[in-house]
């Protein structure tokens, strides 16, 4: 009897300390549920070196995913850029990289450096879908002034530079070659690599390079201020083909005075640099992020000159790989 009756004293005595904490926890104002807090959601963003362009657009990036997408925790990550970007995207180690449109058509694809039949060669890299193109990275032409280069024909029997074994501008430096109908049979082709062909483009030990860069580079402003060369243009009927035969390019103008002795308008292709996430990622969360960059724009803009290159008008310009569909469903509400 006298357990029984300490035990409903302990029970009495727990229930009104209960209800004394209780009474002490604040209610909620206006009625509102008590709020828990979002969950965290990660958001790993593949750019590419800290000097280039990737890397500050990145980071703004995760500076809007942060501060607009509730549970957000968003951070740039320095890569090797966009073949690495790639497999960073099919490993689900990136949940959105920055990655040349070529190459990501490449991948998807499974051909030129993804051919599996090669000896590193993967395969089709089925992971990818599309956000959005962002820049030009246009593919520049430049001939030294002694070469006597200034149309593509030009290049027969010359050696040109056509960019390191397996690089993105190896391919599109054969691809413009192929619409004018010229092999690498017809020309010397050495596979050098962006910094290499500078330099032998300045040095005269080459008559012409394929640039793949935003303009103005900076090696080619540097080469043009104590070497005579020339920007050699891509014809508007080429330029016709190659869209129709390669979702990735565009036409784009490089102006004039762009570089010293440039004294007109000169028309090329460009590949552009786009936005990517695995076909895995939650389709809200893909909407949202969407939605968030094309609402601060302006961040994107103040991180980086090319960050104003993205516009909602011509985000679909150069698309070469199928959309997410949460990315889908903002581009159908705001189109």
């Amino acid at each position: 009897m006298i357990k029984m009756n300490r035990m409903l004293v302990l029970f009495i005595t727990l229930t009104l300390v209960g209800a004394l904490i209780a009474g002490c926890t604040p209610a909620p104002e206006n009625g509102e549920e008590e709020d828990v807090g979002a969950e965290t959601v990660f958001i790993s963003i593949a750019t590419g070196g800290t000097g280039g362009v990737y890397y500050p657009l990145g980071g703004a990036m995760a500076k809007i995913f942060n501060e607009n997408i509730d549970g957000a925790n968003a951070n740039a990550e320095a890569t090797g850029a966009s073949i690495a970007n790639v497999q960073l995207i099919e490993d689900g180690d990136a949940q959105l990289a920055l990655i040349q449109n070529d190459i990501s058509y490449y991948a998807f694809e499974g051909i030129e450096m993804y051919d599996e039949e090669l000896d590193e060669g993967k395969g089709k890299q089925l992971s990818l879908r599309g956000m959005a193109t962002v820049y030009p990275e246009t593919i520049q032409i430049v001939a030294h002034g002694d070469s006597g280069i200034e149309s593509v024909e030009d290049m027969v029997g010359k050696k040109i530079a056509v960019g390191d074994v397996g690089s993105g501008t190896e391919a599109n430096a054969r691809q413009i070659l192929a619409a004018y109908n010229i092999t690498y049979d017809d020309i010397t082709p050495d596979y050098l690599s962006f910094a290499e062909a500078a330099d032998n483009l300045r040095d005269g030990h080459i008559d012409a390079a394929f640039i793949t860069a935003g303009f103005p580079t900076a090696a080619i402003t540097e080469i043009s201020q104590v070497s005579n060369v020339t920007l050699v243009p891509v014809s508007q009927d080429v330029i016709a083909d190659l869209k129709t035969d390669y979702p990735f390019y565009t036409g784009v103008e490089i102006p004039a005075g762009t570089y010293k002795g440039q004294d007109e308008v000169v028309n090329t292709v460009a590949v552009m640099a786009m936005l990517v996430v695995p076909a895995d990622l939650d389709e809200d969360l893909a909407y949202n992020m969407t939605k968030a960059l094309f609402e601060n724009l302006d961040v994107l803009a103040a991180a980086h000159d090319r960050g104003a290159d993205l516009k909602l008008e011509t985000a679909l310009d150069g698309m070469s790989i199928p959309l997410h569909p949460g990315v889908q469903k903002y581009f159908d509400e705001v189109n």
